[in-house]
């Protein structure tokens, strides 16, 4: 991104429409989900969360991994993507019979049989999702995050109200269900509305072949992140009761909003710019520092303010009820600070066509949960939490590392960039957390007094530090407000 102008303002820009479209719908959710926990029972968002490694590796499958070989690849016909669009309704139908068929035992083996029919419900969504994926797809390649924003927003706000509606009339489960149907329903039907593309009547196996080898182990790796990322999900439901695991999917979602969100946001900018110029290493290297220090910038107060101010936050947004949310965020909190950062050294390996690498870090890190869900479990939720954190923070060792052998910015150079923000947040933090010592009555206002003490007091560390990236978004604010403030004279 530095040493090229054009390239920079188109990230900017990109990357502001791609956090609306993040943070717009999130905010929505978030919302929603507040109001549907205050509703409905942490039993019954753990029922729906036994069902979410199901769900989510069926959307793995029906992409097939092509999403990203389009976004990839340079030289792209329509060919391709007709084609690309046909194969993925098939694959829709072959999934949601596949999960259909399975529904009764997957509630055997959570011996649940409630689930039956929830899932089988469920399965539609992946018919409904295959229609869009590919309006999507040429959406995110031509950096059009200004219209998903408009859908997601659209999306996400109709469905928060028909899951509100049922939770009022008393369908309990069936609310979450429901919510979940109609966001996939309104997000295909509004790219529709909003995308010119069409499928042509054309179909070409060589086309599908020119892809599959890059989707191939994207395919692969994805299916193992999902399954594996899912996994303390399946050992929690199976072995606690579904309360437990309503307790852990709600501190997981608190999570997961901040660090996911800012994730998702720099990987849908990052991906087609890195594979724009995939073949200059000094451009790649120079936009993965860029993009480290935003995320640094960015989620270490946010995930260091999640643990520091657990209390008074889950107390204000859920309630009493859901206290036992507390431990588990303020744990989680540790993982969410290695996520984005792991997450973007990925997209540089994808960006670069090196798949292969990306699915043999995947198996090696997937190896790591699975020894740490073996030696952990026994020893409950807030044990498997603490495998978490050791799993997550050898995935991020691993990424970089790899990573920087491609393109020559190394694990030690990353940490060397980090340090200073994580100090900024982490001094940040210490002072947020004495402020719990305060005789304050009341969560609300003390989350208050937390969240905007923590505020003021990292931007001026920021700003006495002089952090790079902060200095950088300063001058800018600065010159925005001189600009305007020109006009106006």
């Amino acid at each position: 991104m530095s040493g090229s102008p054009s390239l920079e303002s188109r990230a900017i820009r990109s990357g502001f429409w791609s956090a609306i479209g993040q943070l717009g719908p999130q905010a929505v959710q978030f919302i929603v989900s507040i109001v549907l926990a205050r509703l409905l029972s942490p039993a019954e968002f753990g029922l729906i969360g036994m069902l979410s490694v199901f769900i989510a590796l069926g959307h793995v499958l029906l992409n097939s991994g092509f999403g990203g070989a389009l976004i990839q690849k340079k030289d792209v016909t329509e060919v391709h993507y007709s084609s690309v669009f046909y194969t993925n309704i098939l694959i829709s139908f072959i999934v949601a019979g596949a999960l259909w068929l399975a529904a009764p035992r997957i509630a055997s083996f959570y011996d649940q049989p409630t689930l039956i029919s929830p899932t089988r419900a469920l399965s539609l969504n992946f018919i409904f999702a295959a229609f869009g994926l590919i309006q999507r797809t040429l959406m995110t390649k031509r950096l059009d995050f200004k219209t998903q924003s408009k859908v997601s927003l659209i999306a996400v706000a109709g469905s928060g109200i028909v899951g509100i509606a049922m939770a009022l009339l008393g369908f309990g489960l069936w609310s979450l269900v429901a919510q979940s149907l109609s966001a996939t329903l309104f997000n295909s039907l509004l790219l529709w509305v909003f995308s010119s593309w069409r499928p042509r009547r054309v179909f070409s196996l060589n086309a599908l072949r020119e892809l599959f080898g890059f989707s191939s182990r994207l395919l692969a790796s994805g299916v193992l992140d999902t399954v594996f990322g899912n996994l303390y999900n399946v050992v929690i439901g199976k072995l606690f009761l579904p309360a437990d695991l309503g307790y852990y999917t709600r501190a997981s979602t608190l999570q997961q909003l901040p660090s996911q969100t800012l994730g998702g946001v720099v990987g849908r900018v990052a991906f087609p710019l890195f594979s724009e110029i995939q073949d200059d290493l000094s451009k790649i290297k120079n936009g993965l520092r860029k993009a480290v220090r935003v995320i640094a910038l960015v989620n270490f107060p946010v995930m260091i303010g999640l643990m520091v101010t657990a209390r008074p936050l889950v107390l204000t947004l859920l309630g009493e009820k859901w206290s036992p949310v507390i431990s588990y965020l303020q744990l989680l909190a540790i993982v969410g600070l290695f996520y984005p950062l792991s997450l973007i050294n990925l997209i540089v390996l994808l960006a670069k066509g090196r798949s292969d690498l990306y699915f043999r870090l995947e198996i090696i890190k997937k190896s790591l949960v699975v020894i740490s869900l073996a030696i952990t479990w026994r020893w409950g939720i807030v044990a498997i939490i603490g495998g978490q954190i050791v799993v997550a923070i050898l995935s991020y060792y691993l990424n970089s590392y790899y990573c920087g052998t491609i393109i020559g910015y190394s694990f030690k150079s990353q940490i060397h960039d980090l340090l200073p923000y994580f100090g900024a947040a982490g001094m940040m933090g210490s002072i947020v957390y004495m402020l719990n010592w305060l005789l304050i009555t009341g969560s609300f206002p003390l989350l208050v007094l937390q969240v905007l003490t923590g505020a003021l007091i990292y931007i001026v560390l920021c700003r006495g530090f002089r952090l790079p990236v902060f200095m950088d978004m300063w001058r800018i604010i600065q010159g925005r407000f001189g600009a305007v403030a020109k006009v106006r004279d």
